[in-house]
């Protein structure tokens, strides 16, 4: 992933095998990364069970918040893929019955959005 995107709030795609090592404390027994995201401090991690996102707080990043997200509480989601003259596809997922998306990630170019439109419809419909 490159700074200027990074900068411009747009996350890029993370070798599972990382994020197993960073985050394996995480997962439970039969639990799979599948695919995985990393924006300058913030991670998230599609698993074959859940969402989980990774917030990294404070200026040292010390503090940690952990957010499951269980796919049967998304409600829907949208992905808009990135245009000739755009820098990044958009994901956008709505929890429960809200009007507005709960969650709203940017990827850079890199990303293959079909890839995550894929996953989580797999485990959403």
């Amino acid at each position: 992933m490159g700074l200027f995107s990074a900068l411009m709030g747009n996350a890029g795609a993370v070798n599972p095998d990382d994020l197993i090592k960073q985050y394996s404390a995480l997962l439970i027994n039969g639990e799979q990364i599948e695919l995985g995201f990393k924006l300058i401090r913030d991670t998230f991690i599609f698993t074959n069970k859940r969402l989980i996102l990774i917030d990294k707080q404070g200026i040292t990043g010390n503090k940690t918040e952990y957010k499951s997200i269980v796919y049967k509480a998304i409600t829907r989601f949208s992905v808009e893929t990135a245009g000739t003259f755009d820098l990044d596809a958009v994901l956008n997922i709505w929890i429960s019955n809200e009007t507005i998306p709960s969650i709203q990630k940017q990827f850079n170019k890199s990303v293959d959005v079909y890839e995550v439109q894929k996953i989580l419809a797999q485990h959403v419909l």
